[in-house]
């Protein structure tokens, strides 16, 4: 009877155990199996999270369900995770160039093809996003059934309109389809008439449906890069509403992806919206007329926009403000702006009058401890023309691998404490701006060496003490002493010169 109890209790756990690995919807995977897995799968999505990121303990939930669901699906699709963090794993963080936590990434045709995933982060948006992208880029419309089904008319869709489905404008247009498939939705028909907007063509047309400005664009340029290239620009609104409306938030994040220079204007939208947004338009499309593409308009509700204000360095009550961010960073601001003194601020920045605005945090009144802060206006006093070796991280305070890199740099700065030719600092990169031209920080922590006599480079290497205290001794060099050997040179070059002379 007792056996008989222990194999009945053996045969529970094991029963719950399976039923636990059933239950588990997400594939795990690590630097040992990765490759064979995405190798042996046409389509598998795989989020690379770090346990330490709050935006991957967000989306945990959600892809688990995600996860569930499509397991379903016929054929089953498959969604995997990766701890991106892991030492052992960092290999494949840096083969595909990951940015941020979290990252997923869409692998096909066992990992030949690779896309980023750029859909919704909730479960249902994750199911349907993710079953779009494993069926055909561009599906065919054939009757005003499948125009209903396929055409969003709150979102944006590219249409091919062809005379038959063959010819180089066609393998053209799916080579697009295919390459665009993450940031839009394509169809393609035969027949016009079919579409909710626009007149009938007898020529291949290139038609972009959209829910704002003039709600549809042609196109007749069937070259790939010509295609890409008038998609982007006519996708964005002439203005882009920066609010809590989730309809607005893929515009939103079109308008931050973008290219170009970017102007900003942030108001109360329950009181002030009505008083500032025609004006603004109206300025937009001036600029736009006027030559200026390169500048895109965003109009922000103050209460939805904290996060660019937190970013800028901003507080609410400045508002209602404008500012203009320029690709290498360069930024422009107004505050507490009027209505009717936005067209001849912005041409004073066309005309080059402004200037730039710079966020820093307020040089610190104590700065004794074994790594010194740095904020932006102490930057070239304490860094860049110091005259001294520095090593300077650029860090985020909610990164992980910051707070464990921290410890050891205090450790290498106490080492070099009574050599007063090396210094070791640090640098909040979320509340200063980085010098571009001379910092290529894309994340958290980066490191550069800045030797006595001016020679930047970045640091690399392990981030141990030991590691790091010997490069910082291979590469340093005494600005006195070069001066010194400098001078002694020059008096050897003029004694030279006088026996020459005799």
């Amino acid at each position: 009877m007792a056996w008989r109890s222990i194999l009945v209790v053996v045969s529970v756990v094991f029963a719950v155990c399976v039923a636990v690995e059933e239950e588990e919807p997400v594939l795990t995977l690590d630097h040992t199996n990765f490759t064979d897995v995405v190798s042996n799968h046409n389509f598998i999505v795989v989020e690379f999270y770090a346990p330490w990121c709050g935006h991957c303990q967000k989306l945990a939930p959600e892809y688990e369900k995600a996860a569930s669901v499509l397991s379903s699906h016929d054929p089953p699709i498959v969604l995997a995770k990766i701890d991106a963090s892991d030492e052992a794993n960092r290999g494949l963080a840096t083969q595909y160039q990951l940015k941020g936590f979290p990252t997923i990434k869409i692998f096909r045709d066992g990992g030949k093809n690779i896309q980023e995933y750029n859909g919704p982060r909730e479960a249902d948006g994750i199911v349907t996003y993710i079953k779009k992208q494993s069926g055909p880029a561009s599906p065919e419309i054939k009757s005003k059934e499948d125009a209903a089904n396929v055409i969003d008319e709150k979102k944006i869709i590219v249409v091919g309109i062809f005379q038959e489905l063959s010819g180089e404008k066609f393998e053209n247009y799916t080579t697009l389809a295919e390459k665009l498939r993450a940031d839009y939705d394509f169809a393609h028909t035969l027949d016009a008439k079919l579409l909710p907007r626009g007149e009938p063509v007898d020529k291949p047309t290139l038609r972009l449906l959209k829910p704002f400005d003039e709600f549809f664009v042609d196109f007749e340029d069937f070259e790939v890069e010509a295609m890409e290239k008038l998609i982007a620009e006519s996708s964005i609104p002439i203005v882009t509403y920066f609010d809590k409306d989730p309809e607005n938030s893929i515009y939103v994040s079109k308008f931050f992806n973008g290219i170009g220079a970017k102007a900003m204007l942030f108001v109360n939208f329950s009181t002030e919206l009505d008083t500032f947004q025609s004006k603004y338009k109206d300025v937009a499309v001036l600029y736009k007329e006027n030559g200026l593409k390169g500048l895109s308009f965003l109009l922000g509700d103050v209460e939805a926009g904290e996060g660019a204000f937190n970013y800028f360095g901003l507080k609410s009550e400045q508002a209602p403000l404008i500012i203009i961010m320029e690709n290498d960073g360069q930024k422009y601001l107004k505050a507490h702006v009027e209505p009717d003194a936005l067209a001849s601020w912005l041409k004073d920045y066309k005309d080059g009058k402004l200037k730039p605005y710079v966020k820093s945090q307020p040089i610190p009144e104590v700065n004794d401890e074994p790594v010194k802060v740095v904020v932006r206006d102490t930057l070239e006093k304490m860094v860049l023309n110091s005259g001294k070796n520095v090593l300077l991280e650029f860090y985020a305070p909610w990164c992980g691998h910051c707070k464990a890199l921290a410890p050891i740099l205090d450790e290498v700065a106490v080492s070099f404490e009574n050599d007063p030719n090396v210094m070791i600092a640090k640098l909040d990169a979320t509340a200063n701006d980085i010098r571009t031209n001379e910092f290529d920080v894309k994340g958290f922590p980066t490191l550069y060496f800045k030797s006595a006599s001016g020679k930047l480079s970045q640091y690399n290497g392990e981030r141990t003490k030991e590691a790091i205290i010997e490069f910082i001794q291979q590469n340093r060099d005494d600005k006195t002493a070069q001066s010194e050997a400098d001078s002694t040179t020059s008096e050897s070059v003029k004694t030279d010169s006088a026996k020459d002379e005799l």
